[in-house]
């Protein structure tokens, strides 16, 4: 039987002008019965509910901080101990701090002490060629009278207020650290070397001694 192209419904043959139908013919299909059934499934048993175990229960508001256990006789003992020898290492370094600071300040003030001198140092050395001129004519007498003498007394004092004082006077023992012995007079009234003249004193500034004063000096005879 063929099929309308149209309808999609069967229709059939038209026989041949001598009534044969032309139409070749189908072998039947034939279906094998001897199918083997599908294999049965094994019935799975489901597994069985695990219930879940109850939480701990918590009290949730307590009546205060639990209580520490007390301390034995020696854990008490060992704990004082401890506390005193953290309370004398503190102490000791406290200490050590306090003494170091204490070296600090003082190393600094001696230096800018040292430093201030020095500089003061300096600016006397480059005015004792004029000091030196004032006291030769001071010594022969003329200045007495003169304006140079106020000069004079205002400049000496001006440099005294800084520390600064003459080395070198007639009588005194000499003494190679302080005085430049320029002539030396053998003399019968001294027991020991004694200056005798001073030629150009010498100047200290505190315990620094900017020059040493030129002297002449009297010494025993033998």
């Amino acid at each position: 039987m063929a099929i309308h192209p149209k309808s999609g419904k069967g229709r059939q043959p038209e026989p041949d002008d001598d009534g044969n139908d032309d139409t070749p013919q189908k072998e039947p299909i034939v279906h094998d019965i001897n199918v083997e059934p599908e294999e049965e499934l094994e019935a799975v048993e489901p597994e069985p509910e695990v219930e879940p175990e109850p939480e701990p229960v918590i009290d949730e508001v307590l009546d205060g901080p639990a209580e520490a256990e007390p301390l034995s006789e020696e854990d008490a003992a060992l704990l004082d101990v401890a506390a005193t020898d953290l309370v004398a290492e503190m102490r000791s370094d406290m200490l050590r701090a306090q003494a170091e600071l204490v070296n600090f300040r003082n190393r600094v003030e001696r230096d800018r002490a040292a430093n201030r001198d020095a500089v003061i140092a300096d600016v006397i050395r480059s005015l004792l060629p004029a000091l030196d001129d004032l006291s030769r004519a001071e010594k022969h007498g003329d200045l007495e009278g003169s304006p140079l003498e106020i000069v004079a007394t205002k400049l000496r004092s001006s440099l005294e207020r800084y520390g600064l004082r003459s080395v070198g006077e007639v009588g005194e023992q000499f003494d190679p650290h302080l005085h430049e012995a320029v002539v030396q007079i053998p003399s019968a009234d001294v027991t020991v070397e004694t200056v005798a003249d001073v030629i150009d004193p010498g100047y200290a500034l505190g315990e620094r001694l900017i020059r040493a004063a030129k002297v002449a000096v009297s010494t025993p005879e033998a």
